[in-house]
């Protein structure tokens, strides 16, 4: 009876199955078409561009290799991005850390100034700060109303307001998931630490910091990630010396009209941008798969 029974069950759990496949399929078909559409076709344009413009063949990509004045260009995008994430990780982290121990309504101030931040429109965000870091500006005037300087420093146009500019912008981006990750770490684990007699140095680079590098390795991706392509901040107050990559791409796309060697440089951003983020997943796997072995 009961063999009777599951062979009249089995077909019916079939057909519920692929209707829920079905209905499934239903509602992940628009993201699916939405991704196509928006993100697929326009990086298989770039490709395309890449190697039939001028002429089907490589020689964009050999141009963008090949070519000093390139390669220093893919050597100032990394190297910026490199600077503004390790300062962005420098204030970020006791920005974090003072939002996970602080008192609830410190906390709710300080992620409210943050979030206000982000909302506010870049481009206004950027020429506020070229209005406080000009030889005229609020700061020059501040620093020899000090005493600290005799004559106004030159802080746009230059790595120092692109750093600047770009650490304010990303700051959020890296604070948010290193506080999530801090909030998750049990407060009695400094405390154990300390009273197996390590210090507050050793506490923090033994304990804390090995327990928050998730936190700390998104965040440190997603803000280098995010430098690697930056276009507004870094041609207001930047200079030519650190031409980024971005402003390389918009230069060759409106001025020189030359969509094969923009495609070209664009894709070679998204392949590295791509490359960074399997790293990290594969990192983040080996580091779930220990923790989870131990």
């Amino acid at each position: 009876m009961s063999n009777a029974l599951s062979t009249v069950a089995e077909p019916a759990v079939g057909k519920l199955q692929l209707g829920a496949g079905f209905r499934t399929a239903r509602l992940v078909l628009p993201a699916v078409l939405l991704l196509m559409v928006f993100f697929l076709l326009p990086v298989l344009s770039l490709l395309l561009h890449s190697v039939l413009e001028p002429s089907p063949g490589l020689q964009n990509y050999t141009q963008l290799f090949g070519s000093t004045t390139y390669l220093r260009v893919f050597g100032n995008t990394f190297f910026v991005a490199t600077v503004v994430t390790a300062v962005t990780l420098v204030i970020g982290f006791p920005t974090a850390w003072l939002l996970a121990i602080a008192p609830r309504w410190i906390g709710k101030l300080v992620f409210a100034i943050l979030l206000l931040s982000m909302w506010t429109n870049l481009l206004a965000r950027t020429f506020a700060w070229m209005v406080l870091l000009q030889q005229t500006g609020p700061i020059n005037r501040l620093l020899m109303w000090l005493g600290v300087i005799d004559a106004p420093l030159t802080l746009v146009n230059n790595l120092t307001g692109v750093t600047i500019g770009m650490t304010y912008i990303m700051l959020p981006f890296l604070v948010m998931p290193l506080h999530a990750t801090l909030r998750a770490i049990d407060p009695t684990t400094l405390r154990a630490a300390a009273i197996c007699g390590a210090s507050r140095w050793q506490a923090f680079w033994r304990v804390l910091v090995p327990l928050a590098m998730p936190g700390i390795a998104s965040g440190a991706l997603m803000v280098f990630v995010m430098a690697l392509g930056y276009f507004v901040t870094p041609a207001l107050l930047g200079g030519p010396e650190y031409m980024m990559l971005a402003e390389l791409i918009a230069q060759l796309v409106q001025q020189l009209l030359n969509w094969g060697l923009a495609g070209a440089a664009a894709f070679v951003l998204l392949l590295v941008t791509l490359s960074l983020y399997a790293l990290q997943l594969r990192f983040s796997g080996r580091a779930a798969g220990a923790s989870g072995v131990h």
